[in-house]
């Protein structure tokens, strides 16, 4: 099993939604690459029992930091992290692709996404 990997083997563009692609997996973390063309989005969302940390290659992006739509712009050489349940997401607002390393740990860290829909009826329930 290989421990060094070259990272740009898994950026993969696509057309329609970015596609997720693991480089490497153990119970411990799931490592990604992320290639996010312009215009294109990954989804506000959370992992109920574990953290994603992002570390930006190139590109520039709005991070979501909440349900409610609050964003900060991420550039190349940020390190950006969700804690357990953080609600975090990106959109690739600029020219150009935004290209990132993700890691979530544990693996089974989980995965649920969040709605304006859904955000909106918890804010009622509270």
């Amino acid at each position: 099993m290989s421990r060094i990997y070259k990272a740009a083997d898994f950026f993969l563009p696509a057309d329609e939604e970015p596609i997720r692609s693991v480089i490497t997996e153990s119970k411990e973390a799931v490592v990604i690459g992320w290639y996010i063309k312009p215009g294109q989005e990954i989804c506000s969302h959370i992992h109920p029992y574990g953290q994603d940390t992002w570390t930006i290659l190139s590109g520039k992006g709005e991070y979501y930091l909440d349900a409610e739509g609050t964003k900060k712009a991420i550039v190349a050489g940020d390190v950006v992290t969700a804690p357990i349940g953080c609600v975090h997401g990106v959109f690739n607002n600029s020219d150009e692709p935004l290209i990132f390393i993700s890691v979530v740990s544990p693996a089974d860290a989980g995965y649920q996404l969040i709605s304006s829909e859904e955000s909106l009826t918890n804010l009622s329930n509270q």
